[in-house]
């Protein structure tokens, strides 16, 4: 860490208000977060440097609620590495360590859901989440800070009145089981909608329209460059991998011709996999392309801040292409996006796939749009 800072990024929309510094955590029970992801904990660390919220009693307290996926569980150490070195107090929960442990979780997590002026969660659609939501008091305060491109859709559900909140990728009700968790989700939607004795927030580097009454405060990773950077910048391309295969959407056949083709035009050298990746893939990458395949230890922005970094930055639609020129503000380095063809679709990706994935691309303010039909 060299604690200098970056040139600010470019103003926020007027649509998002930047928060006044205050103690948002302040009250008896403070400010009380759950995170499943390392870009949750990052956001959450990046909210709290914003309001101000400190490490004394009734500050921040994070529980991390790890999945089991190895990649996610070592970034996810690394954060919280980070954040007690901030002097937040963080919890490492094994809620999904056996049949009995979400019970054990739950029971004890029950008495600081009842005691917390405010709730901080970073993945609305979570089952898991959802149930500590329905759990908590009716009168905390609420932020759902940035969970990368879900927040777009969780904002649109939320705005459109959804009875519950479906990822975008997804095909289909869920099954016996979401129709049956159907009451805690109901129930976990009121603690998301504001009322007079509660607050809501969203804090977002995305472009979103949340509904009336919820307060959008802008996340301009303010803290990452702060504590970290400014890179040096090398010659070249980075290209930075996505989970879409892995999640069905995209063909995996196709995505790898097309990152052969990105890295033939543009002169790649190095992919950044995306945490969820599989390793075969990963394997067939580099043996295909010359690639060399990293994986990032820390959150792409984390990491992109430290350096060494690629002048140019390429990515498929992501959180990235919105979160980079952020966090890279005023270095010099470059983000630039290329659109997913439709054609790479497969037959079980969700009707809302192209549309959200083409949203994601176009409303990217920062990062350059390559011209359609590249790669070919």
């Amino acid at each position: 860490m060299t604690g200098r800072r970056a040139d600010a990024p470019a103003p926020a929309p007027a649509s998002v208000r930047p928060a006044a510094r205050r103690t948002a955590g302040a009250g008896a029970g403070g400010a009380l977060a759950f995170v499943e992801s390392p870009v949750q904990l990052l956001n959450v660390l990046e909210w709290a440097h914003l309001h101000a919220v400190d490490a004394a009693p009734g500050g921040l307290t994070v529980v991390v609620l790890p999945p089991h996926d190895p990649m996610t569980r070592g970034q996810l150490r690394r954060m919280a590495q980070l954040a007690r070195g901030e002097g937040h107090t963080v919890v490492w929960s094994q809620a999904r360590g056996g049949v009995s442990a979400p019970l054990k979780t739950v029971t004890a997590l029950a008495r600081p859901l009842r005691a917390a002026s405010r709730l901080v969660i970073g993945d609305p659609f979570s089952r898991y989440v959802q149930l500590l939501l329905a759990l908590a008091g009716d009168a905390a305060d609420v932020t759902v800070v940035d969970d990368g491109t879900a927040t777009m859709e969780f904002t649109a559900q939320l705005t459109g009145g959804a009875k519950r909140f479906t990822r975008w990728h997804r095909n289909g009700a869920g099954g016996v089981r979401a129709l049956l968790f159907v009451p805690v989700s109901t129930r976990a939607r009121r603690r998301l909608t504001p009322a007079a004795a509660r607050h809501v927030e969203l804090f977002s580097s995305m472009p979103v329209k949340p509904p009336e009454h919820v307060t959008v405060t802008a996340n301009t990773f303010a803290w990452t460059r702060d504590r970290f950077g400014p890179p040096r910048l090398r010659a070249g391309t980075d290209l930075v991998g996505t989970s879409l295969a892995e999640t069905g959407v995209v063909d995996l056949d196709r995505y790898v011709a097309a990152v052969g083709e990105l890295t033939r035009a543009h002169g790649a050298v190095r992919y950044f996999a995306h945490r969820r990746e599989r390793t075969e893939k990963l394997h067939r990458i580099a043996v295909e392309t010359g690639l060399e395949i990293v994986r990032p230890d820390l959150p792409l922005e984390v990491v992109a801040r430290r350096g060494p970094t690629a002048r140019t930055i390429l990515s498929f639609p992501s959180t990235v292409v919105h979160t980079l020129p952020l966090a890279l503000a005023g270095t010099g380095a470059r983000v630039a996006v290329c659109d997913v063809d439709p054609a790479w679709l497969t037959d079980h990706a969700s009707p809302r796939a192209q549309g959200f994935l083409s949203g994601v691309t176009s409303t990217a303010r920062g990062a350059h749009r390559l011209p359609q039909g590249k790669p070919a």
